[in-house]
């Protein structure tokens, strides 16, 4: 049996029980969550699990194969330190990595550390963006365009409403957007060199006050990136679109053709009185009208569906992972991936603050 810890047993940790459970020979064997309610929740869903009250004591214990970090953004940096100076175990880290720039001199130390760190990039996962993936070479003959549409529902209420301030998520570019800065990456295959953005906070949290301080967290934006090989790529953020019938979609245009990928938000959040949510999809369309166009429907599991909010990628990423701990596989997100999306994302902030262009080089 492949025995985890988790730290951070909110919402999203939660999310990493339900798909630890069905991973054949794995469970979670503790855990440290101070949160009571938060902690009822995941006993409830693990619960053989031991409640640690400290990283030291969830540390001390000598029956873990594993850790996962699914705790507050701002707390990842300071947990990553305390757990590489004290173990040596195969770490999954919830992104971001990190939320503050003085932050990227810490994570960049972490390369030393003798056992696999994974950054938790879940969208790379979902099976219509991974069959995106596949076939957009081949289909667009080179990207040359590439565009991230994100149109959902406000941020979540969490634990002590830490996501309601920038300084504790990183802001909404780095929080939300990094998993998108990731899969630009990883689609072009290539770095960002420039990077314009206009966001903004313009419908939600408007009036939220917590202890007298106004949240002021951003709910939508553009940001545009130039590539190093001439490709550009496009994100478009907006957290007060639930009704859309997709939640991301993602195209990729070159000079052979255009493709898309089509996915629909959690089930859990879908409106039923729109009918049943639409089947998540890849839309192939050739330049020549001619050959006509092919859509590819991606349908997920339903017990993937339940198990999470993002389209069964989060126990696709524990299968992955999985084979990290056993078979000693390298991880497939890295630090230096999970950094390279923080910095996109901050620099994207840094645009939309000053109305300058960032150069990234």
């Amino acid at each position: 049996m492949t025995k985890y810890g988790l730290i951070g047993a909110g919402m999203m940790g939660q999310e990493h029980i339900r798909n630890i459970r069905l991973q054949e020979g794995a469970s979670v064997a503790a855990f440290f969550e101070p949160n009571d309610m938060m902690a009822e929740r995941s006993q409830a869903q693990a619960p053989d699990a031991v409640r640690c009250d400290s990283l030291d004591a969830l540390l001390a214990r000598d029956d873990l194969d594993a850790l996962v970090i699914a705790s507050p953004n701002h707390c990842h940096v300071g947990q990553l330190k305390q757990i590489t100076a004290q173990v040596t175990l195969p770490i999954l880290c919830e992104k971001p990595l990190y939320t503050a720039p003085e932050d990227a001199e810490a994570v960049a130390a972490l390369e030393s550390y003798k056992a696999p760190i994974w950054v938790a990039m879940e969208y790379r996962y979902m099976p219509p963006i991974a069959k995106f993936r596949e076939m957009a070479g081949g289909v667009t003959g080179g990207i040359k365009m590439l565009t991230i549409r994100e149109h959902r529902f406000p941020f979540l209420e969490k634990v002590g409403d830490w996501n309601r301030f920038n300084r504790n998520s990183g802001g909404t570019l780095v929080e939300k957007c990094c998993h998108f800065f990731d899969l630009m990456r990883l689609i072009l295959d290539d770095e960002p060199i420039r990077v314009m953005a206009s966001a903004g906070q313009s419908v939600n949290h408007l009036d939220e006050v917590y202890d007298g301080e106004t949240s002021d967290i951003w709910d939508n934006g553009y940001a545009i990136l130039d590539f190093a090989g001439g490709a550009r790529a496009m994100l478009e953020l907006c957290m007060f679109a639930e009704g859309s019938a997709y939640q991301e979609e993602i195209s990729a245009v070159g000079p052979a053709g255009k493709i898309e990928a089509k996915v629909p938000g959690p089930t859990r959040f879908w409106n039923t009185d729109l009918g049943p949510a639409p089947v998540p999809k890849v839309v192939v369309s050739p330049r020549m009208p001619a050959t006509g166009q092919v859509v590819h429907e991606t349908p997920v599991d339903a017990n993937l569906l339940t198990a999470g909010d993002h389209h069964g990628s989060t126990y696709y990423q524990h299968v992955q992972f999985l084979d990290v701990v056993r078979n000693g596989a390298k991880p497939q997100v890295t630090l230096a991936d999970g950094a390279a999306a923080v910095r996109m994302g901050m620099a994207a902030q840094e645009s939309a603050r000053t109305g300058r262009a960032i150069d990234l080089r």
